[in-house]
Parts: C-alpha cells; structure tokens; sequence
C-alpha cells in the first residue's frame, strides 16, 4: 500500500543502477557508478534526447521554485524524491529571495542522503530525510520536517520527475491528493514525469528501467494521465506543459532534437 513504511537501506548498492544517480550522471555530476552511465548509454540509444529533457526539467524547477517564493510569497518547501544535491538547488533558490525559507529534501537513496548531509550540515534551514515519497505520513510527521515546516502556513510540495517512478499500484494520483489534503489552501503542488504519446516508446523506456532498477521504477504514461493527478486543484497558467516552455526565463535553453519523449507538468495551487 501507497502509505505503508518501507525499510530504508543504509547501503549503497552499485550493482543497481540508481534513477538519482543516473540523474546525476545527465546533469554532468559526479556522484554515479560505471552501472549508471552504462544504464544511461543504453537508454539514450532509443531516446536520444534524455539528457536534454533532464537538463530542460532541472531548470524547470528552478524556475518553479523562484516564481513561488518571489511571486506567491512560498517560504516552505518539501522535495519529494530530491535526488541528488547539483547546483542551485531548491534551498539556494529560495533563499536568495528569503534566507529565511525552509526546504526539506526527501529521497530513498542512501547516497542522497550521505552527500546531502554533508552539503546541508552548516544550513540550520534545510534537511535531508531519507524515506520513500509514498510514505506521506511518515515524511510529513519526521522530526525534521516538525522542526522547519509550518503546516499552519502555505507550503509548496515538489515531485519533479518522480512520478514516473511510482507504478500504477501505488497510485500516484492518491499520492498527490494525500499531500495535498495535509496542506492549507493557497499551498502549491509541483508535479512533472516523463510521458510519451508513443506506445513503443513508454513500453521500451518502462520495461528497461524496471529491470534496470530491479523494479524501483513505474511507468512512463501519457499526458492526459497527468491531468487527472491534480483533480480538485487550481492548475496555474500556462497550464500543464512541456517543462522547457513553463514561463521560460529566454529562448535560450537546449532544445529536444526528437520528441519521442518529454517532461510534463506544472503548478496546481490548493483552493
């Protein structure tokens, strides 16, 4: 069940390829193993455009989080499914517009949190918890998250490219509405995931990474499905699009050269 507690590992398994460090690997990090850039080599075979789409989804979330806290006043964020820590990260881009903004960064992957701590351990406004995003109550009732979110006050609840690693039986879209019931109104929700109106495409990408991964993966879906996430929600303009074409700061962003795949999402905000 979606709210059910898994057992978190403290060990780091470079057998497996890992999504966040795969992740890493396409934003030009360091913090990943020979299993992931091969895993990544083999995935970019079909979908050559993956590395564009992670960069494009990264500064998709850079700008998400700039325009809540600067626009709509958000000063509380919770990252579900962080990945790993990179550059501008989301309690650096808070807090340029407030030092004052909290950010809780969650991720099941121990390497997350090992390298996670150690960047965030002089930044009394910010954590790391490991955990399993669909364990809402455990998450929003962790000491950390006690220690630095007011629930009393808005907050913006982020799943950036993570979605699709929840399968259908999890129920994703429960998920969300879990969040997003713990949350007052005038909260934000962030959500994108892969998706793809090409069955042979979402059938490759889903079965290579849930073998890839040994199951820590979902499903690649279509963008309709996306929609009915956010049911009771207020979807902000412009609507749920391709991340590179939410509020683009310039035209000046790699651009996909295939679509065989794109990052899709937005911003809903709790009525």
């Amino acid at each position: 069940m979606s709210q059910e507690a898994r057992p978190q590992s403290s060990v780091v398994d470079v057998s497996i390829p890992s999504v966040a460090r795969m992740y890493d690997y396409y934003l030009g990090g360091k913090d990943n193993y020979a299993v992931d850039r091969e895993a990544c080599e083999e995935l970019s075979k079909v979908v050559p455009s993956t590395q564009v789409l992670a960069i494009n989804n990264r500064r998709f979330l850079q700008r998400v989080v700039r325009w809540l806290a600067r626009e709509h006043g958000i000063r509380q964020f919770i990252d579900h499914g962080s990945g790993l820590p990179t550059q501008d990260n989301v309690h650096q881009v808070a807090q340029q517009i407030d030092p004052q903004s909290r950010v809780v960064y969650v991720d099941n992957d121990p390497i997350v949190l090992a390298h996670g701590r150690a960047l965030l351990e002089e930044n009394a406004h910010t954590a790391v918890i490991q955990a399993d995003m669909r364990d809402t109550d455990g998450i929003l009732g962790s000491p950390e998250v006690a220690r630095l979110i007011d629930f009393d006050q808005p907050v913006a609840a982020l799943f950036v490219s993570v979605l699709h690693c929840i399968p259908d039986s999890d129920d994703p879209a429960g998920l969300i509405k879990r969040v997003a019931d713990r949350l007052v109104p005038g909260s934000f929700l962030v959500v994108c995931q892969l998706v793809s109106e090409d069955a042979a495409t979402r059938d490759f990408v889903t079965e290579f990474m849930r073998v890839s991964t040994h199951g820590q993966w979902g499903r690649v879906r279509q963008a309709h499905e996306l929609a009915g996430f956010l049911e009771g929600l207020e979807v902000q303009e412009p609507g749920l699009v391709e991340v590179s074409t939410w509020m683009p700061d310039a035209d000046l962003g790699p651009k996909q050269l295939t679509q065989e795949w794109i990052e899709f999402g937005g911003v809903a905000r709790k009525p």
